[in-house]
C-alpha cells in the first residue's frame, strides 16, 4: 500500500479544483471560471486497492488586495511544506509566465519533490506544451517529471495518478475507504452555494460573498434541513443576490440544493438568508466555515 499527501499549486484559474473533481469522477470541490474560486486548503481523498492518495486543493497564488486573499495566500504557501509531492498545475493557454516563476521560487525553497502538470492541453498544440515543459524543466529544482493533462477531455489523468503512485512512499491507507473529503457537510454545503452565487451573479459580486452555514439537522422525515447566511459587503449587493421578487436567491437555492443532495444522497431543505458585512474581507477572521468567522459576523 502507498498513501501520502499531494498538494497542488499554481496561480488562480488554472484547473487545479476541475483535476481533482475528474479524478474523482464526482464533484466534489467548486469550480468557476472565475479566478479565486477556492479560498481555504480542502483535502479530497482517493482510494484504490493499493494506494490512498490524499490531495490537497489549495488557493491559488496570487498577490493579494486585501486580508482575505493575505488569508488565502498564506494556506496555499503553507500547504507546500509538509506534504509528499507537489503538483505545479499551468493553464498550458496562458503559458509559463511571471506568475509561474515566483511560485517556481516557492516550490524550490520548499524542496519537495514536484510534478509539474500543464493542464487545459485540448487548448494548445504540441509545439506550445512542448515550450511550457522545457520552462517548467528550467525553472523547478525537484522536478519528478511532468504530465499533460485535460479535465475537460480527461487526457493524461490516468497518466498522472500513476506517477503520483509511482512517487508516494509506502504506508498505512490514512482515512476509511468511504470517506472522500476531510470538511463537515456544513463546509461543502457553504462552498457548493458559492460556487453558485459565482456561476448566476455579476462580476463583482462572488469576491464579496462569504457563506456560513448555521444549522445542520436531520428532520424525522429525512430531510437535512441546512440554515446558511450569506455575507455581502453592500447593502446593493444583497439587492442583487435576492434578486427581483427574490428570483435569483430562489435559482441559487435550487441549483445548489440539488448539488447538495447528489453529494449527500438524501433530500435537503435550504434556508437562504443575505445579511451585509460591511468590508468584511479586511477583517482579521478567518473565513468560512471556521468558529472564528461566526463570533466577528454576528
Amino acid at each position: 500500500m502507498k498513501s501520502g499527501f499531494v498538494s497542488f499549486v499554481g496561480k488562480p484559474n488554472v484547473g487545479k479544483s476541475s483535476i481533482i473533481n475528474a479524478i474523482m469522477k464526482k464533484k466534489v470541490v467548486i469550480v468557476s471560471d472565475k479566478p479565486q474560486t477556492t479560498r481555504n486548503r480542502i483535502n479530497v481523498i482517493y482510494t484504490d486497492p493499493e494506494s490512498q492518495i490524499i490531495f490537497v486543493d489549495t488557493p491559488g497564488i496570487h498577490k493579494p488586495l486585501h486580508r482575505l486573499g493575505e488569508y488565502m495566500v498564506k494556506a496555499a504557501v503553507q500547504a507546500l511544506k509538509n506534504v509528499d509531492l507537489l503538483l505545479f498545475t499551468i493553464d498550458a493557454k496562458e503559458g509559463f509566465e511571471t506568475p509561474e516563476e515566483h511560485i517556481s521560487n516557492y516550490i524550490n525553497q520548499s524542496g519537495t519533490p514536484t510534478i509539474g502538470v500543464i493542464n487545459k492541453i485540448d487548448l494548445v498544440d504540441g509545439e506550445r506544451a512542448d515550450f511550457i515543459e522545457e520552462l517548467i524543466r528550467k525553472h523547478v529544482n525537484n522536478l519528478l517529471d511532468v504530465v499533460r493533462t485535460s479535465a475537460v477531455t480527461g487526457e493524461g489523468l490516468n497518466e498522472l495518478v500513476e506517477k503520483i503512485k509511482q512517487h508516494l512512499p509506502e504506508g498505512p491507507q490514512l482515512y476509511p475507504e468511504d470517506i472522500i473529503v476531510d470538511r463537515p457537510l456544513s463546509f461543502i454545503a457553504a462552498e457548493l452555494i458559492r460556487e453558485k452565487i459565482f456561476h448566476f451573479t455579476y462580476e463583482e459580486i462572488p469576491h464579496s460573498v462569504a457563506v456560513i452555514v448555521e444549522e445542520v439537522k436531520e428532520r424525522p422525515n429525512g430531510v437535512v434541513y441546512i440554515r446558511a447566511n450569506i455575507y455581502v459587503e453592500r447593502e446593493s449587493q444583497k439587492g442583487i443576490i435576492i434578486g427581483q421578487e427574490g428570483r435569483m436567491i430562489k435559482k441559487i437555492g435550487e441549483s445548489a440544493r440539488k448539488d447538495i443532495e447528489y453529494f449527500l444522497g438524501s433530500k435537503v431543505y435550504l434556508d437562504l438568508h443575505v445579511k451585509v458585512k460591511k468590508d468584511w474581507r479586511n477583517k482579521d477572521f478567518i473565513i468560512l466555515n471556521e468558529v472564528g468567522m461566526r463570533d466577528d459576523l454576528d
